[in-house]
């Protein structure tokens, strides 16, 4: 498997987690999901991590912190904003984006720029 592969197989997994962050998948996360994969050139990997998430039904936190660390590992990428993105289309979807919904899309940015910004400060020690 590529780095990229297994980058947007966490991608489908990140969705997941918005997903179920207010406690259920709903009909319309769903088709926002398939909205954004649609025409993706990496559909397939995504939307199998979500599957595999969704059939586990996988702790969120777990989940969670099992995306911010690989994405950590991978190191700073132009598609974390995609995924941003993506995460406030599906948290909108049904009924706007919750407060739950809300956090984890905010953790996830701050939580990642905080971790490179701990790698940088390192590395200029």
């Amino acid at each position: 498997m590529t780095e990229t592969e297994r980058l947007f197989e966490v991608f489908g997994e990140l969705l997941y987690a918005i997903a179920m962050a207010d406690g259920v998948i709903q009909k319309e996360e769903l088709s926002a999901l398939e909205e954004i994969v649609e025409n993706h050139p990496w559909s397939t990997p995504i939307k199998w991590s979500f599957e595999y998430e969704k059939s586990k039904a996988k702790n969120l936190d777990e989940v969670y912190n099992k995306v911010i660390n690989f994405c950590h590992q991978h190191g700073p990428s132009p598609h974390y904003t995609d995924f941003i993105s993506a995460m406030e289309k599906v948290a909108a979807a049904a009924n706007g984006i919750e407060s739950s919904e809300s956090d984890m899309i905010q953790s996830f940015s701050t939580d990642l720029i905080a971790r490179f910004q701990r790698d940088l400060d390192k590395k200029n020690r």
